[in-house]
């Protein structure tokens, strides 16, 4: 597959181009939003590094570096939340946004389609010099279990390298 052109406008990033309806319906990235395809900051920027598109901002193109600095002024936490991103993906896992439920990530198993199969997991992505109090964990942990999902723990090592720790319920 070439190369296709995105726009970023703020910071939405979205493509109308064949490609990107191709790329969504072989691969999952992004979501169809009227006539185009939108991207989440972490799909853009793992797309862009993979060369599979070409960012526009204001007829300029954009590179891989800008546009991690653009996606900082957005979203603080970025660089954490793309390594484990690009973890998962490069494992052959579907990664789709966690906004509606306050998580990072939702993570399909591999071979599962969004929309046809619910995700598996709900992850929580963090860097490992931070600290989280029980409460935290309690409150991530209750919006798993409410959203009938298993909780992913991403920690993010100064190297970039991620563990993962899942937490299930268990009844004694």
């Amino acid at each position: 597959m070439e190369k296709f052109q995105t726009n970023l406008l703020g910071e939405v990033i979205s493509s109308n181009a064949s490609e990107a309806f191709a790329l969504y319906k072989k691969s999952y990235f992004g979501e169809p939003v009227g006539e185009k395809i939108q991207y989440s900051l972490s799909e853009a920027l793992f797309l862009s590094e993979k060369n599979k598109i070409v960012v526009i901002q204001k007829q300029k193109e954009v590179s891989f570096n800008d546009l991690i600095k653009k996606a900082q002024k957005f979203d603080k936490r970025i660089n954490t939340k793309y390594a484990v991103f690009k973890n998962l993906r490069e494992k052959g896992y579907i990664v789709k946004t966690a906004l509606k439920f306050g998580a990072d990530f939702r993570v399909y198993e591999k071979g599962a389609k969004p929309g046809q199969k619910h995700a598996r997991w709900i992850v929580f992505t963090d860097h490992e010099s931070k600290k989280l109090t029980w409460h935290e964990f309690s409150a991530k942990n209750r919006v798993a279990h409410s959203t009938k999902k298993n909780l992913l723990l991403a920690i993010v090592d100064e190297e970039g390298d991620v563990s993962y720790y899942q937490v299930s319920w268990i009844k004694p």
